[in-house]
């Protein structure tokens, strides 16, 4: 409406300023909606099996553990892509801890969907295995569940203005 003022300052920003400080998306949320189920394999697997695994089950990576050892890597479907165009067939009969991304950037429970974005977009990957307190590994967060809590979350600012707008 005419003289409807959404800038700074203004009641509505007012609003949902105050919204947003009570409830903050964190990866726990994303969690509590998707599940903590993860896949994992052997970093002695053959990456032949590796790639069995990721197209049996539909899955872009699987996370690598090794015994006691929470999270030795992650191997994606780049990974073996690279694998096979580096080494040829032969790839897929060696182990997966050849071609494993070792150096694994995780994030907690109580980080916020915003700071994990952040993480995705600078390091360039699609996937963060996340750990809980002890460490232990806790889940998996992926780009696609990320945009899906972004949308969901836009959908409810947009319905709570909408409802605020249509009670003044």
């Amino acid at each position: 409406p005419a003289g409807f003022a959404f800038g700074a300052g203004s009641r509505v920003e007012c609003v949902l300023r105050e919204e947003e400080e009570r409830f903050v998306m964190q990866v726990k949320h994303i969690l509590q909606e998707k599940g903590r189920h993860v896949i994992a394999i052997a970093e002695s697997a053959t990456m032949g099996e590796a790639a069995s695994m990721l197209a049996e089950k539909r899955i872009g990576v699987v996370l690598v553990k090794n015994g006691n050892q929470p999270l030795m890597g992650i191997l994606s479907e780049r990974d073996v892509v690279r694998a096979v165009a580096a080494d040829g067939a032969q790839a897929l009969s060696r182990p997966v801890s050849s071609y494993m991304t070792r150096n694994v950037a995780t994030c907690g429970e109580a980080d916020t969907v915003e700071e994990l974005m952040e993480m995705m977009t600078r390091g360039r990957f699609r996937h963060v295995p996340v750990m809980d307190d002890d460490k232990s590994l806790c889940g998996l967060i992926s780009i696609g569940d990320v945009v899906k809590s972004r949308i969901a979350e836009t959908l409810n600012e947009a319905n709570s203005l909408r409802d605020y707008i249509s009670a003044a």
